[in-house]
């Protein structure tokens, strides 16, 4: 038993492929509920911050400091399993989209919040000097600029909530690593496991390379 035949087989790999795949599927999934999840309430949280009185920003600011501190694995096992003690019920799909989407929320509130404080001051006064309302401020003036600055880091939150996925497997989620888990285990071989640490590669390098060429367009347009 050498090296090539334990970690890199490509009998195994061959074999497990499908059933990566249907993981790889399932991983997608998840990833794209719950990006899109954190990305609406993230922005609801950081626009709302601005704006709500001084108990509503209390209140976001303790959101955002708790789930950017607690670990996103105990999240994930506190919604699976113990909330069916207090009569909430969920699928392990819901779990885990419940708890990546808190956590990437908490990650993209302060995320738009940097980007808006980032826009000048004197484009709010600008806005309300022109009659503008605090909503087509927003909407019209703010946030264009402000999506633009926050583009590189919105996009490396999307690249950690991908990788965060592989937590699904803890509440019994077919994706990737959970397939890749179960494959090892039927071919004794750790070869799939290699073969799942690739397809996330193979997924996630270009988006790792898109943040780089935008940080650096970015850099050059703010020269």
């Amino acid at each position: 038993m050498n090296l090539l035949n334990t970690f890199f087989n490509l009998r195994v790999l061959w074999e497990s492929l499908p059933q990566l795949l249907w993981g790889l599927i399932t991983t997608i999934e998840i990833g794209i509920v719950s990006i899109i999840a954190g990305l609406i309430g993230g922005l609801v949280l950081a626009v709302a911050r601005l704006y709500a009185p001084a108990p509503g920003k209390l209140l976001i600011r303790i959101y955002v400091d708790i789930f950017r501190s607690i670990p996103l694995l105990v999240l994930l096992i506190v919604v699976y399993y113990a909330l069916p003690f207090v009569g909430i019920r969920l699928s392990p799909f819901a779990s885990t989209v419940t708890a990546l989407g808190l956590v990437s929320a908490a990650y993209t509130a302060e995320i738009f919040r940097a980007g808006i404080e980032a826009v000048p001051h004197g484009q709010f006064e600008a806005a309300a000097a022109l009659g503008f309302s605090n909503r087509h401020t927003m909407s019209d003036i703010i946030l264009p600029q402000a999506i633009r600055i926050v583009i590189p880091p919105l996009t490396n939150n999307c690249i950690n909530v991908l990788k965060d996925t592989a937590l699904a497997s803890v509440v019994a989620m077919p994706d990737l690593l959970k397939q890749a888990t179960q494959a090892q285990a039927l071919a004794a071989n750790p070869t799939p496991l290699i073969g799942a640490a690739l397809i996330y590669v193979i997924l996630l390098w270009p988006m790792v390379a898109v943040v780089g060429r935008l940080e650096k367009h970015l850099s050059k347009g703010r020269r």
